[in-house]
């Protein structure tokens, strides 16, 4: 999953990218409004971290303005300002969820994996298909019960197929879950990943669409 990070503060935001980073998350981070401005019409997110107070254009000026482009992915508020009116206006300006300064990590990683669920229809913390099961708290896979070692970017891969169940999902969509801004990206690495997933799990669990991309099949509960 791709998030968006803004936060002005270096500080706490190394911290919170590489908090971000190491629960398997793909991050770009950006310190001011009007960055994050641009990055959201130029890329694609699965969420987004906002703090309020940024330079150049504030946070709810961000999220104003992604709300009114039609963009419906879940936006995670955070901030310094704790009276109520100020969370109030927040959440009735579109955002999903609020944290406010100091928070701890293992929280906002836990409010952000309750969004990410919820954005693709999922009530269960566990996503399921079938006889697979994948953990985003635990990092874990399962197949009939069975554990089964993923990598860390063949997890993300089938993290992102799995709550896309029943939609195709580019090549270029699912190297943008794995890479950020600056990371060089090689040439065949999706077909790779695929290709040790499909041992590692099923050959037939991850269908490729010719010309198109790939996807694994909505199952009825």
């Amino acid at each position: 999953m791709k998030i968006l990070l803004v936060e002005d503060d270096q500080l706490l935001g190394d911290g919170i990218a590489t908090g971000l980073t190491q629960a398997g998350l793909t991050v770009d981070w950006v310190l001011d409004g009007q960055q994050a401005d641009t990055a959201l019409l130029t890329n694609r997110y699965d969420a987004v971290v906002l703090d309020l107070g940024l330079p150049k254009l504030s946070g709810m000026d961000v999220l104003k303005r992604a709300r009114a482009q039609g963009k419906d992915l879940p936006v995670l508020i955070l901030t310094a300002y704790s009276a109520v009116e100020n969370r109030v206006a927040g959440l009735d300006a579109g955002a999903d969820d609020y944290l406010t300064k100091p928070f701890d990590l293992t929280e906002l990683q836990a409010r952000l994996r309750a969004l990410l669920r919820r954005s693709k229809g999922y009530a269960d913390a566990t996503i399921r298909q079938g006889e697979l099961s994948l953990d985003p708290a635990s990092h874990t896979v399962s197949l009939a019960g069975q554990p089964v070692d993923v990598s860390a970017r063949e997890f993300t891969i089938l993290h992102s197929l799995l709550l896309n169940a029943g939609r195709v999902l580019s090549r270029a969509q699912l190297e943008e879950q794995l890479y950020g801004w600056g990371d060089e990206i090689e040439s065949n690495t999706i077909e790779v990943f695929i290709h040790h997933l499909r041992r590692k799990l099923n050959p037939q669990l991850i269908l490729t669409v010719r010309g198109v991309g790939y996807m694994i099949e909505k199952t009825t509960p």
